[in-house]
């Protein structure tokens, strides 16, 4: 009976450590403080002001004067229907309120992510919807595995080079809204082509509205960034009248987008009330607030039905860019607002944040969204204190998209072509050029790469500086630096890490410097910089052994580690030794006993 039991005992205490180690991990990771960290509305809103709502009320309301005209535009852009532009300005906002680590980024559509929807989804509300939300789960996804270092991979002259590029395309694809084309390709190359091949067909109303507006635009932003000088008297502060008229003009110039779109759709009023009607303007938009329901994933023509996973096909490698992209720029633009207000942004919550944000936008028509570096610098600079101003931001979205949407139709595209043009101008940086070749001409590669592939493709521009930045990484892997001593013996000192891209490098080396000629020459591999060590650097080791084995020349190890002396005791070289210092390597060669030393039968040869 007491066997019985103790066997009984012995067979259910092996099960009993895994319970007690699941239910401790579940204690150590569901508790309060990893819950308050995945909803940073928890840290913040305990410690909310009342002080506060009049600021976080002024940037809400700032920023959504900017986000209702620059959606409508950027819709233009991603080739959808103009109140698709407001469906993905209001729930990212919502979302951010719970999920966003930043009290300065606003999400919403973005010049850039609206030239990869017009890429990826080329017209199709269907395919656009659906790529946000799979682009939301992807990034859901890469938050829940903490992934996101990954775009520590992305080196800074890569960023460059695509912004830039980008930026050039999206620019001049709204040329032919400015000159009032129809049928031009949206392609950058047949673009250009087929622009300068019509201009003969130029609308001179078009070209003027966009001139206009575009000179308005840049005249306000000039307004807004103006300084105020006041005079020398000791002493002297500005009235309440000359305050209050400071605060109105940087309002004017803070929400220019606004002011220029309205006063655009004002004359085209105008003129239609004379019964002039000389310049291309927007089509019909669909009235009311968009309904809540998930994603289709089929899309109808005629007598076809294109299903799910034509769909995926379809988006091809948006699947991946996309989702990339957008939180590349959403975290650049956190951490740079992150620095000038002395505040810590996570990437990991922010890839939280904005996939929850792309999935829940999804189910109101949204089409994939982001961080705006425009709205969230209007935003910081309307002393903007918590997230709650997204609360305003998307109040004021939603009212215009129940209220306003009848008018929509009087804006001229050549009005929004240039709100899309002044915004995405700035985003060019070809002062970065003239720094890298004064600091660093090599990483001038990538960034050209990445610049012109971007023009032939979205992902073939960032696949390509990608691998050139790879490549230029690997490169001293595969050549790694090393210091000679010439010396009655040779001492190889590798300046980095020895993996197998530089083995045949150093064995080529070695050979050369040493068995090429008689008299051979002795060597000691000092590995004082070496901290790691793989397979197929041990078998190269190996085989560099044996030559020299076979050549009966001493090759000896200093230095090592002692995990890297211990991996390569098990592997069993044959002839291995190893010292503490490579002079000790050196002397032990020459010096000692001739009874006792271990080479000299093999100097012996060598002399011979």
């Amino acid at each position: 009976m007491t066997m019985s039991v103790q066997t009984e005992t012995s067979t259910f205490e092996p099960s009993c450590p895994t319970s007690c180690n699941v239910t401790s991990w579940a204690r150590r990771n569901c508790t309060a403080e990893n819950v308050r960290g995945k909803f940073p509305i928890t840290l913040w809103l305990p410690r909310y002001q009342c002080s506060w709502v009049q600021s976080d009320f002024i940037a809400g309301l700032t920023v959504a004067l900017t986000v209702i005209p620059q959606g409508l535009a950027y819709a233009h852009l991603a080739e959808l229907p103009l109140q698709y532009g407001l469906y993905s300005s209001f729930m990212g906002c919502l979302v951010y309120f719970f999920l966003g680590s930043s009290k300065d980024i606003t999400l919403g559509p973005t010049a850039i992510m609206s030239l990869m929807v017009a890429s990826y989804a080329e017209g199709d509300t269907t395919y656009a919807v659906a790529l946000t939300l799979l682009c939301g789960c992807i990034q859901l996804g890469m938050g829940i595995f903490r992934l996101g270092f990954l775009v520590n991979f992305i080196s800074f002259p890569v960023i460059n080079g695509f912004t830039s590029a980008a930026a050039i395309t999206i620019a001049f694809g709204q040329v032919k809204h400015v000159l009032g084309l129809h049928n031009i390709p949206r392609d950058f190359f047949p673009c250009v082509y087929y622009t300068f091949k019509n201009l003969g067909k130029t609308n001179l109303w078009d070209l003027l509205m966009g001139a206009v507006c575009f000179v308005l635009l840049l005249l306000l932003k000039w307004l807004k960034d103006v300084k105020w000088d006041s005079p020398d008297e000791v002493g002297y502060s500005p009235t309440r009248w000359q305050q209050a008229g400071r605060k109105v003009v940087w309002l004017i110039g803070t929400a220019r987008n606004a002011v220029v779109v309205v006063s655009a759709a004002l004359v085209v009023v105008a003129l239609k009330s004379q019964d002039i009607d000389v310049l291309t303007l927007t089509e019909q938009v669909q009235p009311g607030l968009p309904a809540f329901k998930p994603p289709t994933f089929t899309v109808h023509h005629g007598n076809t039905t294109e299903t799910a996973g034509d769909i995926l096909q379809g988006l091809g490698a948006g699947l991946a860019v996309v989702p990339l992209i957008g939180f590349l720029e959403c975290i650049a633009i956190g951490k740079a607002f992150a620095r000038q207000n002395n505040y810590r942004v996570d990437a990991n919550q922010e890839l939280l944040a904005i996939g929850m944000g792309n999935i829940v936008s999804s189910f109101v028509s949204s089409y994939p969204i982001t961080g705006s570096f425009s709205r969230t610098a209007v935003n910081s600079h309307s002393g903007v204190k918590t997230p709650a101003g997204g609360l305003v931001t998307a109040a004021v979205v939603l009212l215009a998209l129940g209220v306003l949407t009848p008018s929509f139709h009087y804006i001229p595209q050549a009005a929004l072509a240039a709100v899309i043009i002044s915004a995405v101008l700035t985003m060019v940086d070809f002062m970065v050029l003239v720094k890298l070749w004064r600091l660093q001409k090599l990483d001038l590669l990538p960034l050209v790469c990445t610049f012109f592939g971007t023009f032939i493709g979205i992902e073939w521009g960032i696949l390509a500086g990608v691998g050139v930045s790879a490549m230029i990484l690997l490169f001293p892997q595969a050549r790694p630096g090393l210091l000679v001593d010439n010396k009655d013996v040779l001492i190889f000192q590798p300046d980095r890490g020895l993996h197998y891209p530089g083995v045949d490098f150093i064995r080529t080396l070695l050979y050369d410097r040493a068995l090429k000629e008689k008299p051979y020459r002795p060597v000691v591999l000092d590995c004082s910089h070496i901290a790691s060590i793989d397979y197929t650097t041990i078998q190269g080791l190996k085989e560099v052994l044996e030559e020299f084995n076979r050549m009966r020349v001493p090759l000896t190890f200093a230095a090592l580690k002692p995990h890297l002396q211990e991996v390569l005791t098990a592997a069993d070289l044959p002839g291995f030794r190893c010292y503490a210092t490579a002079n000790e390597a050196a002397n032990c060669i020459y010096d000692g006993d001739p009874e006792t030393n271990p080479y000299t039968p093999l100097l012996n040869a060598v002399q011979h």
